[in-house]
């Protein structure tokens, strides 16, 4: 089984320090699950892109994306539920 290699684009870890602390350990944990799967039981394709998903943890989303044939998977941004679709267009 090949496991992926996880990247942070930095306006994600910029994003992912704003975030209230309690909420912050989760968050990493699910992304880290990533490297083993990538596309997880809840994930969703984001509607307009290729290769973007969705997960949920609590009230946040993270958006990623998918490169197969690296076996990357780089963590686009992380927000709330409320305005993290504003932030991000595909």
């Amino acid at each position: 089984m090949a496991y992926y290699s996880i990247q942070w684009k930095k306006s994600a870890v910029k994003e992912l320090q704003k975030i209230a602390k309690q909420v912050i350990p989760d968050i990493v944990e699910a992304v880290n699950a990533l490297a083993v799967d990538p596309l997880p039981l809840g994930s969703k394709k984001i509607r307009g892109s290729l290769q973007t998903y969705r997960i949920s943890k609590g009230d946040y989303r993270i958006i990623y994306s998918i490169e197969e044939y690296r076996l990357v998977v780089q963590v686009i941004t992380v927000g709330h539920r409320k305005d993290i679709y504003q932030k991000f267009n595909p």
